[in-house]
């Protein structure tokens, strides 16, 4: 296949670029330059997963909010322009979304038939209703564009971890090394992630699966608290201290790292309902067998010092 990944140069493109490469694919990647070849390269390709988008992980200030919009909706309207102006369109359109789009919640967990779309509480903070708006107008944009040749899924997409340096395992296999890896805030809010391995394998399924269309998520069956998933690092890692933050403490590091606290506040409990359903078989589907993977193979690729 020819494989286009428009943002696809961050961890995410890289991770499906190994896999698919390995399998003998085309890959042609292209970052926030050269989207002035968009025409051609959807018109070359057989599948395009696109993965364009500003990074979250940034203060909620008017310039940002405003870049993180158009990053996303100018992109996902160009490529849907593309697509429909191709003589020959590709017959697949993945477009990332997030498990973000989910609302914040401890008693049931969010699949695609019965989870909660954005905002249900009055007293979370304005930047996560921000976060629930941008996933929703982002899907709302994918969806406004035509594209009658092309099957479109739009992927939840939870945590997607791999020991990949700047990846969210690396980042996180840091703060456990500097003995900042306890709890954060309550601990109650839950944690969904996918292994890459699982990712990948979610990504064919899909492929392999003409039925399946629309909203999707890809996020391990067992998304589990925060307590107990800083714990398993911990555990692996054989951190002997760990030290909790409280949400004032999470705030002024927030604060001071340029970033939100809803990132690790905010309880995402989703779980992939139409996977199972369609036969998917998760090679990690829980925290801590995911979690010896990763470790070893970050330690192999830091030489042992992680």
């Amino acid at each position: 296949m020819d494989i286009f990944i428009p943002g696809g140069t961050g961890q995410l493109g890289n991770v499906l670029t190994r896999a698919f490469t390995a399998e003998g694919h085309r890959v042609t990647q292209i970052g926030r330059n050269g989207w002035e070849t968009l025409q051609s390269q959807i018109n070359q390709a057989d599948l395009v997963i696109n993965l364009a988008g500003r990074s979250v992980n940034c203060r909620y200030n008017g310039a940002n909010r405003k870049a993180i919009y158009a990053s996303r909706l100018n992109t996902t309207r160009a490529i849907g322009e593309a697509i429909r102006q191709s003589p020959s369109p590709p017959r697949l359109w993945f477009q990332m979304s997030t498990a973000t789009i989910y609302a914040h919640r401890y008693d049931a967990p969010n699949d695609e038939a019965t989870g909660i779309l954005g905002t249900t509480h009055d007293d979370i903070p304005e930047t996560w209703r921000f976060s629930h708006d941008v996933a929703l107008q982002w899907e709302n944009e994918a969806n406004k564009q035509p594209t009658p040749h092309t099957r479109k899924v739009l992927l939840r997409t939870a945590m997607v971890m791999s020991p990949d340096p700047g990846g969210v395992f690396d980042i996180l296999m840091t703060l456990v090394r500097r003995g900042l890896g306890g709890t954060n805030g309550d601990g109650r809010q839950y944690v969904s992630w996918i292994h890459e391995q699982d990712f990948i394998g979610a990504i064919r399924h899909l492929i392999d699966h003409p039925e399946m269309d629309g909203p999707v998520n890809l996020a391990a069956p067992h998304p589990l608290p925060n307590k107990e998933f800083m714990a398993m690092l911990r555990q692996i890692s054989g951190a002997r201290i760990g030290l909790p933050a409280t949400k004032w403490m999470l705030e002024l590091g927030a604060l001071a790292m340029r970033t939100e606290t809803e990132l690790i506040l905010k309880s995402r409990r989703v779980i992939p309902g139409r996977l199972l359903k369609t036969g998917f078989t998760f090679d990690f589907p829980t925290w801590p067998t995911a979690a010896q993977d990763l470790f070893h193979r970050f330690r192999a690729s830091t030489g042992g010092s992680g």
